[in-house]
């Protein structure tokens, strides 16, 4: 069914807020307004047939190709996100961490049992592709940062692995930069203007968006409850990340010499006072989780079944 353009442009705002914070992933948005597979089909679309219309100089037939009107306004909606909502978020992390991650933990979790909802037939392969996007979200959620020392290669290679995540509901790619240990590299580049490294990035995030977009239309298509619970699963195994109450165990330095967190472990609200000695702030932070998981409840019911909106 065929969105209009202001409500493509509504879902690429909330696809654009989620991908501010690193361990929110703006697919995660995507899927639960019901745009996640015209997303997939829209990138995937950009193939031999669309490159031989450009030749020939179909430009309005290459358009229509790609889906360019509905790609266009989710682009200027999550565009728009960031530039006005960036700088917020940047304070709310810096000024009031714990409360902005109970909300993020609130929106999260109402995002999965809304993926879950949609498993509709249950069986042994769908339970192992739930517990399988559990694992792997975990490990990516409790893995120490590595560094990936291949020059140029290695640019690419974070580009290529950054995007997937992306798009993959529940995995952020920023996170995954972190991980990787090139979130600072990739943002000392763009200050710099450093072409070449810029250049070798985009080119691995466009590789690993046009492949990974292929195989993932490719599963929903043909296995689509399993895939469905692998997502799910994806969703349920990145809620450590959003736990508003962590013990950090290990730092790592970010573009301006500054150490950030990058490997931290879920802990109790009163363990939390005990580690840090901050006010957990519990009854705040349980009101702004079920703030959250009530506006994800309430899109889903507005957006979450592909309306013409």
């Amino acid at each position: 069914m065929p969105f209009s353009s202001a409500g493509v442009f509504l879902r690429g705002l909330l696809m654009g807020a989620a991908d501010i914070v690193p361990g929110v992933s703006g697919g995660t948005m995507a899927f639960i307004t019901g745009i996640y597979d015209t997303l997939l089909g829209s990138i995937r679309s950009f193939d031999l047939e669309f490159l031989s219309k450009l030749f020939r100089l179909e430009i309005a037939s290459a358009w229509q190709h790609v889906n360019g009107t509905f790609l266009l306004a989710l682009l200027l909606g999550i565009a728009t996100s960031i530039f006005s909502l960036a700088q917020l978020v940047s304070w709310l992390l810096e000024a009031h961490p714990v409360p902005l991650w109970a909300f993020f933990f609130g929106l999260i979790l109402a995002s999965a049992l809304v993926l879950l909802w949609e498993v509709r037939q249950w069986s042994a392969a769908v339970v192992l592709s739930l517990l399988t996007g559990v694992g792997i979200a975990s490990l990516i959620s409790f893995s120490p940062a590595i560094r990936l020392d291949f020059g140029l290669i290695g640019v690419f290679l974070a580009g290529f692995v950054a995007i997937c995540a992306m798009i993959l509901p529940g995995i952020s790619g920023s996170f995954v930069l972190v991980l990787l240990g090139m979130y600072g590299p990739v943002l000392d580049a763009i200050k710099a203007f450093d072409l070449v490294f810029i250049l070798v990035f985009v080119l691995g995030c466009g590789s690993g968006l046009l492949c990974f977009s292929r195989l993932l239309h490719w599963l929903l298509h043909h296995y689509h409850q399993a895939t469905m619970a692998l997502l799910t699963g994806f969703l349920f195994g990145s809620l450590p990340v959003v736990w508003p109450w962590k013990r950090v165990v290990q730092w790592v330095e970010d573009s301006h010499g500054e150490l950030q967190p990058v490997q931290q472990f879920p802990v109790l609200p009163a363990d939390f006072h005990t580690y840090s000695g901050q006010d957990p702030q519990l009854w705040f932070c349980i009101l702004l989780a079920t703030v959250g998981f009530v506006l994800v409840w309430q899109i889903h019911a507005r957006w979450g079944h592909g309306e013409a909106t």
